[in-house]
């Protein structure tokens, strides 16, 4: 508003003067260009403090930036003096130049020493692998002599020492000649010895005892055959009242011509199953001791089962007699057998042990000198 003032002061002494009074429409033309300039610069004066405050603004974001940055290469910086505190208190802590050669000179020595132990471990462990097989060996044969003597079992024991012969045979060693010698001949003395059918013996004495409960005590059995005593009976051609009388009577009269013999009476009810439990009891034991192969207690109790049935057996019986022939045929089967002693064969193979063990030490002395010669020669 005040720009648009001016030009009307101006005008004021134009008026005044004695000059002749331009048109209208000129000076109305002039006084809307002055507005329209007036206009333009106030825009142009709003355009300029716009982009002065967006410059502001963007110097305060720059600034704002800068300082982060800053302050993050602050950090940078003190997280750097701090590992160089650090790293200057690890480099005070590192041995110095004559230390570190003192210990390269000692990791050299160890290397070396290394190397001679790992030479004596492979030479013992070598020897080492042969005598835990024969210790296996000789534990095979330990095996065998407890087999032989708790159990009689010939054929465990059989397998057991042809295992450890396995095993010296393995080793090839002329050294071990007289220890195979002896496990040779036990061999040889296991396969000729014969082995006793202890579970075979068991079962049939068992099947013995079931067939006990059946045993049963038969009376004399009379067999009429239709005709009368001698023909005594016959008169004529018809039969006559003497021979009717004959007949019936005659089926309660017993002839007995072997009268001399001893008689036995008749067992029934309790007295049977007496006997029955007896001859039980006595086949059980001879199970028992067939098993455990116990020769006297076998033959005690089959010969109390003998004597149960001809004692309170009839022998015509067919029962009674078919089991007193398999229990007479059972007695003569043994049930003990004489094993051989492993005694010498195990004290061979221990003295070849020792003697092995011996020339392993004096193998291995010479190894431990190099060792104690090397730790005197260190400082």
């Amino acid at each position: 508003m005040s720009e648009t003032a001016l030009p009307k002061d101006d005008v004021q002494p134009v008026i005044d003067a004695p000059v002749d009074a331009p048109p209208p429409a000129a000076e109305t033309r002039r006084g809307n260009g002055l507005a329209i300039v007036a206009l333009l610069l106030g825009a142009a004066g709003i355009a300029v403090g716009g982009w002065g405050v967006w410059q502001v603004r963007h110097l305060q974001a720059n600034t704002q930036e800068q300082l982060s940055q800053v302050q993050a290469l602050n950090d940078q910086a003190q997280n750097l003096k701090l590992n160089e505190q650090r790293l200057t208190e690890r480099l005070g802590q590192l041995p110095g130049a004559d230390e570190l050669a003192e210990r390269q000179r000692l990791v050299t020595q160890l290397q070396g020493d290394q190397q001679r132990l790992n030479q004596r471990l492979e030479t013992v462990l070598g020897a080492s692998r042969k005598d835990w097989r024969l210790a296996e060996a000789e534990h095979l044969l330990r095996l065998a002599s407890l087999r032989l003597s708790a159990l009689q079992d010939i054929s465990s024991a059989q397998a057991l020492v042809q295992g450890a012969d396995d095993i010296l045979k393995e080793q090839n060693d002329p050294g071990s000649f007289a220890a195979r010698e002896q496990v040779a001949k036990t061999l040889v003395a296991l396969r000729s010895t014969e082995q006793p059918d202890r579970t075979g013996l068991f079962l049939k004495l068992g099947a013995l005892r079931d067939q006990v409960i059946g045993l049963t005590e038969l009376a004399p059995e009379y067999k009429d055959r239709g005709d009368s005593l001698l023909g005594l009976t016959s008169d004529g051609d018809g039969a006559s009242r003497w021979s009717q009388w004959w007949d019936q009577i005659s089926r309660y009269i017993r002839i007995d011509f072997n009268a001399d013999k001893n008689v036995r009476p008749l067992l029934a009810g309790q007295s049977l199953s007496q006997v029955r439990l007896a001859l039980s009891l006595s086949l059980e034991q001879a199970q028992w001791a067939a098993l455990n192969g116990q020769a006297a207690v076998y033959t005690q109790a089959l010969t109390e089962a003998r004597d149960v049935l001809k004692g309170n057996f009839n022998p015509d019986n067919p029962q009674s007699k078919i089991m007193l022939e398999q229990v007479a045929e059972l007695s003569k089967q043994p049930v003990t057998v004489v094993t051989p002693d492993l005694a010498g064969t195990l004290s061979a193979v221990q003295a070849y042990l020792e003697r092995r063990n011996v020339n392993a030490e004096d193998s291995v002395k010479p190894f431990a000198k190099p060792a104690a010669t090397a730790q005197e020669a260190t400082p």
